[in-house]
């Protein structure tokens, strides 16, 4: 049995802005919908597999036009603190991202993540050489 859990937000008048969590099984999976439309997926993996310590969460909104409009702001922490209650015994959970890509970053300080690691110039793109980044956020944080 496959399952997601769905998170949906609203703008515009007829909106609430309230999430909406439906939860079908899978924990570590999410489709992103904007007024019932999907448009994103969050993740959630483990670093070090099968180990299961090493948690890592992930977002991915598909269509550009959306992008720097708040839509990962305002899901993103809420998925952060519905994975650290999924895997209650972990005490962390992370994000990577690159130099690069200067939303993804904000994303994670605008989600109360802390900068944990800078690993200089090993992201490839275009002929250019970019910063792996590092962000975590603690248990004790929230």
């Amino acid at each position: 049995m496959v399952h997601i859990l769905m998170i949906q937000f609203g703008r515009g008048p007829n909106s609430n802005n309230v999430l909406v969590k439906k939860f079908v099984g899978v924990p570590t999976a999410a489709v992103v919908c904007l007024d019932d439309r999907p448009i994103g997926m969050l993740s959630g993996y483990f670093e070090d597999g099968a180990l299961g310590k090493w948690l890592e969460a992930g977002i991915v909104i598909y269509d550009a036009t959306l992008w720097g409009q708040g839509i990962g702001t305002e899901v993103f922490r809420p998925w952060l603190e519905h994975l650290l209650t999924v895997y209650p015994e972990l005490p962390h959970v992370g994000f990577t991202t690159w130099s690069g890509n200067l939303g993804m970053m904000r994303l994670g300080e605008r989600s109360g993540m802390q900068l944990e690691g800078r690993i200089r110039k090993v992201r490839y793109w275009q002929g250019e050489y970019y910063d792996s980044i590092k962000y975590g956020l603690l248990r004790t944080e929230i």
